[in-house]
């Protein structure tokens, strides 16, 4: 595997990258080599999803589909017509593989809700990581009945994990942060009836959904960003974050955990996390000093990192 080089040259793949930490915005930025995500769901927003964590160099993905490629696939992002047939785990490997090779692929072509495929997922889980567990569950799944079977395993296993998900009109998407025991699990609130308010908009299966490039790369984008905070420690992890297109609206909150949840592992989990160390420590990263302001060796223009508040006053003016 190639060091992460910080060196500014034109075949450095990691160059742009390792800016954010030269900048100041993140401390260890190499550390990304060290994790490893299980992706379940490589359709419109977990192939997108892949993607951009292995164009920012991320140690190991473990994907998980049983679908294949097709033609009704092509107004999404990432898949191409000559990819029409194969599955869709072994499509997004091989394309993975050609845009960073320092990344570790395992594609797993399996329905996780199968009692065999739950049993695998959870080995996975454990034992899938580049040091054992594996630091990040994300589910870009589109129906009830895997979200279900990721929060059963998640919550046996105390992984933490995050949600998201597209309504079937494509004008709203959400993701969320979910650390069994410390924060409401998918059983007990579901997410897209919270943000939306309506449980119709949960996709059933049947139902031709509607699908928008431009919703699918946006929730994606949402759900790659905050795994990059949340493992590399740096900026604020959003809990749950809804996003309504049709407004540019968006939601940002916490959700606790019930203690009426029919799960029986989220009630082990929240008598046993009563603490909530990973949830309080998550929270104290976004209230740390913030850090002196750097720019670039050889920016000419002075270009700065500047905080939200600063940044709302210069598009004032």
């Amino acid at each position: 595997m190639n060091p992460m080089s910080e060196e500014v040259r034109s075949n450095n793949p990691y160059s742009r990258l390792m800016a954010l930490k030269r900048m100041g915005v993140v401390q260890n930025y190499e550390n990304i080599r060290k994790y490893t995500t299980l992706v379940v769901g490589v359709g419109g927003v977990g192939s997108v999803l892949c993607e951009m964590l292995t164009r920012c160099g991320i140690g190991k993905i473990i994907m998980y589909d049983y679908d294949k490629v097709e033609l009704a696939n092509m107004n999404r992002l990432f898949f191409t017509p000559q990819q029409v047939g194969l599955s869709k785990v072994e499509a997004a490997k091989q394309t993975l593989q050609n845009i960073n090779p320092d990344v570790q692929i395992e594609a797993y072509n399996l329905n996780i809700t199968s009692n065999d495929g739950f049993a695998q997922l959870q080995e996975r889980i454990k034992n899938g990581g580049i040091n054992g567990k594996v630091d990040l569950v994300l589910s870009c799944v589109d129906n009830y009945a895997a979200r279900m079977t990721i929060n059963s395993a998640c919550n046996e296993l105390d992984q933490v994990w995050m949600e998201s998900g597209v309504s079937e009109d494509a004008m709203s998407a959400h993701i969320q942060v979910m650390i069994p025991g410390e924060t409401a699990c998918f059983a007990c609130a579901t997410p897209v009836a919270v943000v939306e308010d309506n449980e119709a908009q949960i996709k059933r299966e049947g139902v031709c959904a509607a699908s928008l490039p431009t919703t699918m790369g946006i929730t994606a984008g949402f759900l790659a960003q905050n795994t990059l905070k949340y493992l590399l420690n740096f900026g604020e992890t959003s809990f749950l974050l809804g996003y309504n297109a049709l407004q540019d609206y968006f939601q940002r909150y916490d959700i606790l955990p019930s203690q009426e949840c029919k799960d029986q592992f989220c009630l082990q989990r929240q008598e046993q996390n009563k603490a909530k160390l990973r949830l309080n420590e998550i929270k104290s990263r976004g209230k740390k000093k913030e850090q002196p302001k750097q720019v670039h060796a050889e920016n000419e223009w002075g270009i700065e990192v500047v905080s939200q508040g600063t940044q709302m006053q210069i598009l004032k003016t």
